[in-house]
């Protein structure tokens, strides 16, 4: 139920179109670029309070709700295509992304720990978001084909009949956990949580940003690099079957493994890949992104071992907020950059945080060693 629900719920057959749509709309850049803001901003403002809904009420709800927001944007981008309803669309995105961030982590940990299963969160989690990514890859190698011989309006129907039945499929998941009045305030009691976590917290958005963003802007990097145009989706495959890859490692990722090995290794290929300025490097950065994905699959784990109590989706709410915010701080950045030098630099660029994350990371490990007394 989870793997279905995680391929149909990223089956969606706008995704690498939709740029094309508002194009044909005749949006200039700057206002193409304000909708991505929008879209963020939703989300930054919805998140935290969309987590505590789902601690408070159920945590299957949101995860129903969410898709049928999405169905509602897409009919109206392709029925009314314009600025304000391209606009209406990206605000019910941005608002379903929020209810689905936190509402499903904490739901399948907690439905693992009922069965004694806690452990494998990791590998759960990590299969799901393979099969959310091969729901992008199968969106993306119809999309094609639909649109030569429908055109938008049968993209996006196609699109909208794949929320629905993602909001069907969510109806088949367990209630989750319903915190009781004897929790407490739900907002006080998960800011103590975050405060108690919060390294595991901050863990999350330092992996997951960066790369996160980077992936918006690798049809670019693919042609910069010399790629046409009819090559560009192919190269992008490459990438994502990648980060597939990573998502399905996730789950045998030994538990000492060391993640700022991993982080600085992924790093090196990403800059690599990005540095030769030939279509070829696309698969180093398909490399990279395998381990940046399984370096989050780590870090979420990591967060939901670490949690406690109720407000398991507040807090995860609260590292997703974390990455929005930072990956709005990366398109800023990324626009800076790529504009001085080129979609290579950028990228060469924003492979470095990577490599201070590791060196923090190892900072503290060697730290804990010190001090364990022998």
């Amino acid at each position: 139920m989870l793997y279905l629900y995680s391929f149909l719920d990223d089956f969606v057959l706008l995704y690498p179109v939709y740029a094309l749509l508002f194009d044909d709309a005749g949006l200039s850049v700057g206002q193409i670029s304000s909708l991505f803001v929008l879209w963020s901003v939703t989300g930054l403002l919805l998140e935290v309070p969309a987590g505590a809904w789902a601690d408070r009420v159920s945590r299957r709800l949101p995860l129903c709700v969410g898709p049928l927001l999405t169905a509602v944007g897409f009919a109206l981008w392709v029925l009314v295509p314009g600025f304000w309803t391209f606009a209406a669309g990206f605000v019910l995105w941005g608002a379903k992304g929020a209810l689905a961030s936190g509402s499903l982590e904490a739901l399948v940990h907690d439905e693992l720990a009922r069965e004694g299963r806690a452990d494998a969160y990791a590998r759960v989690m990590g299969r799901a978001e393979s099969a959310g990514l091969l729901g992008v890859m199968a969106g993306t190698g119809l999309a094609g084909p639909v649109l030569a011989s429908g055109g938008f309006l049968a993209v996006g129907a196609a699109s909208v009949v794949a929320s629905l039945v993602t909001a069907g499929v969510g109806l088949g998941f367990p209630g989750g956990r319903v915190a009781s009045e004897d929790d407490g305030p739900p907002l006080r009691s998960a800011l103590a949580e975050v405060r108690r976590v919060r390294g595991a917290v901050l863990l999350v958005p330092a992996v997951a940003a960066v790369w996160g963003a980077l992936d918006e802007y690798t049809p670019l990097l693919a042609r910069e690099a010399g790629a046409g145009d009819a090559a560009v989706p192919w190269l992008l495959l490459v990438v994502w079957a990648g980060a597939t890859a990573g998502g399905l490692l996730g789950g045998i990722w030994p538990s000492g493994g060391s993640l700022p090995l991993l982080l600085t290794g992924s790093a090196v290929a990403l800059a690599a890949g990005a540095a030769v300025r030939h279509p070829g490097g696309m698969v180093l950065v398909g490399v990279a992104f395998c381990g940046f994905q399984l370096a989050g699959v780590v870090a979420g784990a990591r967060l939901q071992a670490r949690i406690e109590g109720a407000a398991r989706a507040t807090v995860t709410s609260v590292a997703g907020l974390g990455t929005d915010v930072a990956t709005v701080g990366v398109y800023g950045g990324y626009a800076v950059v790529s504009g001085v030098g080129s979609h290579a630099v950028a990228f060469v660029v924003f492979a470095v945080p990577y490599v201070v994350v590791a060196g923090v990371l190892g900072g503290r490990r060697k730290g804990a060693r010190f001090r364990t007394p022998p």
